[in-house]
């Protein structure tokens, strides 16, 4: 799945994070509550040339690896595709019951 680009053997820390930017293998400290940002450090130069048909990143080994990027994403099962559409659904009216409504009392003429 994954080809080997450079053998660099880069030990791997967990408080920091490794990252291959430009043909270089950079590391950052990791983010914490209560620490500043910390600022990237570069670590070890690959020496390869970085193609963008490909994703790369430090495998387990501590060297450079490269993956075929997916392009486009996954594509979709057949089978959802054919689904039948849903029938028509009925809806439901409620009839909203009315209050009787409240008589006010006459006014008075006055003469």
């Amino acid at each position: 799945m994954a080809e080997k680009v450079a053998k660099l053997g880069i030990s791997r820390d967990k408080d920091y994070m490794l990252y291959v930017k430009d043909g270089a293998v950079w590391r950052v400290r990791r983010k914490q509550p209560g620490l500043p940002k910390g600022k990237p450090e570069k670590v070890a130069d690959g020496g390869f040339e970085m193609d963008n048909n490909y994703i790369y990143f430090v495998d387990k080994d501590g060297d450079v690896s490269r993956a075929k990027r997916a392009v486009g994403g996954q594509k979709r099962k057949k089978s959802a595709a054919k689904r039948k559409p849903a029938g028509k659904k009925k809806k439901v009216v409620k009839k909203a019951k009315k209050a009787p409504a409240k008589k006010k009392p006459a006014k008075k003429k006055r003469r």
